[in-house]
C-alpha cells in the first residue's frame, strides 16, 4: 500500500478525536459501512457526505486508512454525518449504497435528501457517473485532484485506470451530468501523475462552457493529495474550502 494511505488530512478542528463511530452496520448483500457522527449533533436530521470508492474494496482495507478516517472526522466535527462503506462493484454498489441511505436514514438519524459525495484522485470518475444518473437527495459533491473524463480521443483515464486499478466513468459525458448540483474541483497545480490534471483542466473548461455549477480552485504549487502531505497555510485552506463547501451545500 502507498505511504500516502499512513498520512491524515493536514487540517484539524476541535472535536475531531470525540468523534462517535457506529461501525460495521449492514447494507447491501453482505457489505458493511461506518457511519461517523458529529460529536454534539443538531436536532434535526443530518446531512450526510458519502464518500466516493473507484476501488473495489469488499474487506473495507481503503475505509479503515488514516487518509480516509481523519476526513471523516475532521468532517463530523464540522457538523456532518459521513459513510465510509465497502463496495465489491464501485459504480453498481455506489447506487445501491445512496438507495440505501434515502430509505435507511431517518432511522441512522440521517437527512435522506441532503447528501453529499466527496471524492479524490482516482475515485472521482465513479462520483461523475453517480452524478449523471442525477440520484434523489445529492446535493453537491467536492472533487479533489482527480481524474475526470476522456473524450475527443483523449484516454489519459483510461490509460490511469488500467495502470491504477480504479474505475472510470464509463460512458459518462460532461452533457450527462446535471445542471443543478454544485461542484466544488479543488486541483492540485504541481499535481505530477500521469495524465491527471490535463484530464481535469480539460473537464473543468467543458463544464465552464456548459455553464455548469463549477466552482474550481487552484492550490498554487501543490502536489497530488496535497490535504495529506502539504501543511502550507494555502493548501490548508484548500482543505477547509472544502469543509466549507460541503457545510454550506448541504447545512445552509
Amino acid at each position: 500500500m502507498s505511504d500516502l494511505f499512513s498520512k491524515s488530512v493536514t487540517l484539524t478542528v476541535p472535536g475531531m478525536d470525540g468523534v462517535p463511530v457506529r461501525s460495521a452496520l449492514p447494507w447491501g448483500d453482505g457489505l458493511t459501512l461506518d457511519l461517523y457522527l458529529p460529536p454534539e449533533p443538531p436536532p434535526a436530521p443530518i446531512p450526510v457526505v458519502v464518500f466516493v470508492a473507484g476501488y473495489p474494496d469488499p474487506g473495507g482495507m481503503l475505509r479503515g486508512a488514516p487518509p480516509y478516517t481523519s476526513w471523516a472526522r475532521l468532517l463530523a466535527a464540522s457538523g456532518l454525518a459521513v459513510v465510509l462503506a465497502d463496495n465489491r462493484a464501485p459504480r453498481a454498489d455506489l447506487a445501491t449504497l445512496l438507495a440505501h441511505l434515502r430509505a435507511a436514514g431517518p432511522e441512522l438519524g440521517l437527512a435522506p435528501d441532503r447528501i453529499g459525495l466527496w471524492a479524490a484522485s482516482g475515485n472521482v470518475p465513479v462520483a461523475l457517473a453517480a452524478l449523471a444518473r442525477r440520484p434523489a437527495g445529492v446535493r453537491c459533491a467536492a472533487l479533489s485532484y482527480g481524474y475526470a473524463l476522456d473524450g475527443d480521443g483523449a484516454e489519459e483515464v483510461a490509460t490511469a485506470a488500467a495502470r491504477f486499478g480504479f474505475v472510470t466513468a464509463g460512458e459518462v459525458t460532461l452533457d450527462d451530468l446535471p445542471g443543478d448540483v454544485p461542484l466544488l474541483i479543488t486541483r492540485a497545480g504541481a499535481d505530477v501523475t500521469p495524465g491527471l490534471n490535463a484530464s481535469l483542466d480539460r473537464f473543468v473548461v467543458g463544464a465552464f462552457a456548459r455553464d455548469l455549477p463549477v466552482t474550481v480552485v487552484n492550490v498554487p504549487g501543490a502536489p497530488h493529495a496535497f490535504d495529506l502531505v502539504d501543511d502550507r497555510p494555502t493548501a490548508r485552506a484548500a482543505v477547509d474550502g472544502i469543509v466549507v463547501f460541503l457545510r454550506g451545500q448541504l447545512v445552509g
